[in-house]
């Protein structure tokens, strides 16, 4: 089981960035993928989950409105397309797999929780600066 995010980098207030987490090594139609990140000197935090069974997603309160988790099963990647950045978004954002999360909707803040999940990226920084 791999997973390898990309699509990090600088980028100015407001701005807008795309997040990929490409995956291999096992059946994506089958596992919740989160997306979590660690600020500097912070508890990793949960962002966004998307689930197949039933297409749905759940956002933390600090993205919802700005941020849009989406899936392209058929390229076995996870992307997290981010817009409005603030300098509060900067952190190392990293991806998840987890088999235990069946639905985003009903889990709600659940599907967040990294506890949850079993497979981890190496991560990709994301800086939001002038």
């Amino acid at each position: 089981v791999q997973l390898v995010e990309s699509g990090g980098g600088l980028v100015q207030p407001g701005g807008s960035l795309r997040l990929s987490c490409a995956t291999s090594g096992f059946n994506l139609d089958e596992y919740a993928i989160g997306w979590f990140r660690r600020a500097p000197g912070k508890e990793r935090e949960g962002v966004s989950c998307i689930t197949t069974n039933d297409g749905t997603t759940y956002y933390a309160n600090s993205v919802a409105g700005r941020f849009s988790i989406s899936r392209d099963n058929s390229k076995n990647t996870v992307y997290l397309q981010m817009n409005s950045l603030k300098p509060e978004d900067t952190a190392v954002y990293y991806c998840a797999a987890t088999k235990r999360i069946t639905s985003a909707r009903h889990m709600g803040v659940l599907s967040i929780i990294d506890g949850w999940y079993d497979y981890w990226g190496q991560g990709t920084q994301v800086t939001v600066s002038s």
